[in-house]
This record gives C-alpha cells, sequence and structure tokens, in this order.
C-alpha cells in the first residue's frame, strides 16, 4: 500500500481519496487551535498561497490527542482557522494520529519517516524535556510527538520528509519549494 492509496475524512464528512494529489506536492499536518505552535497557520497559509498554483496541497487534520489543545467541533475549528488566519486550504475532520484509533494516513506517514529529534533551540530543549516526563521512550517511537508535525510528500508520492513543529517554517518552506 502506497501514499494514493489512502483516503481521508473532510470536514463535511466526504472521503478524500490521496490519488487526487498525484504529481503533486503534499504537506499533511496534524493541527490545534490552541497550541503555542498555532501560528503555524499563517506560514502554511502563505505557502499555500504562494505555491499551490505550481502544485502544492495542503492536508490539515486537526487533533485533539495533545493536551486537549483543539476542543471544539469541526465547524468551530474550520470558523477559528478562516477567521484568525484565512486559511483557504482544505481542513479533514478532527482525528487522531496515534493510537489504535490513529487514521491509516498518520500510520502510512510514521512508518515511512520516523521521528529524528526536536532539533537544537529553546523550543526544541523544552519539548524535549516535556516529553521525557510523559513518554520516557519518545526518542525511539515514531509516533507523533505534538501538533503541528509536518509530513512533505512529493509528486510521486514518497513520503521525503518530516519536520517537527519545533523546526523554522522557512525551512519546510524552502524544502518544499525545492521540490516544485
Amino acid at each position: 500500500m502506497g501514499f494514493y492509496d489512502l483516503t481521508v475524512t473532510k470536514a463535511n464528512g466526504e472521503e478524500q481519496s490521496m490519488r487526487d494529489f498525484e504529481g503533486k506536492v503534499v504537506l499533511i499536518v496534524n493541527t490545534a487551535t490552541g497550541c503555542g505552535f498555532t501560528p503555524h497557520y499563517k506560514d502554511i497559509e502563505d505557502m499555500y498561497e504562494k505555491f499551490h498554483d505550481r502544485g502544492f496541497e495542503v492536508i490539515d487534520v486537526p487533533c485533539n490527542q495533545f493536551a486537549g489543545q483543539t476542543p471544539g467541533t469541526d465547524d468551530e475549528i474550520h470558523e477559528f482557522c478562516t477567521l484568525k488566519y484565512n486559511t483557504q486550504f482544505p481542513q479533514m475532520k478532527k482525528s487522531d494520529v496515534n493510537g489504535e484509533t490513529a487514521l491509516p494516513l498518520f500510520k502510512y506517514l510514521k512508518e515511512q519517516k520516523g521521528f529524528e529529534g526536536f532539533g537544537k533551540g529553546p523550543k526544541a530543549m523544552a519539548m524535549s524535556a516535556m516529553l521525557a516526563t510523559i513518554d520516557k521512550d519518545y526518542k525511539n517511537n515514531p509516533e507523533i510527538k505534538w501538533n503541528f508535525t509536518k509530513f512533505i510528500v512529493d509528486r510521486r508520492g514518497s513520503v521525503v520528509a518530516r519536520f517537527e513543529p519545533t523546526e523554522k517554517m522557512d525551512k519546510v518552506a524552502k524544502f518544499v519549494e525545492d521540490l516544485l
């Protein structure tokens, strides 16, 4: 099974096939409306506006598994994102990205690109310290660690990168632009 064989449910309940994104560069991200990383929405929207005409797509999957930072309904989440960040990319149904109820899409993404660390800097150190109290083995498993973990799929359907939320968004944008 590959990326194009998977589906995810849109906020309106319709199924979204990954095959619809064949030949495009896709950023898949688990999001939250009440997180310190929520301003990433602005950067993701900027990327979407800048690169969409060149074959770039975003799959936004709201998730409430990390400190309950996405408590609203799908409609409330969509309203928040469009009003606060003017998001135009589609949002999927709020879903789990870890555990037994994780979306098959995220299970696949994690199989393809495991956790490689938070990098350097104050945010990376803070995330490492916090996660060490939650999951002492966090460094050795591929699970999503927090909101705004980003995966990049290239035009051939290969998962080519995983960016933790601590990664600078300009690095993510540069990576995407180089694929386009």
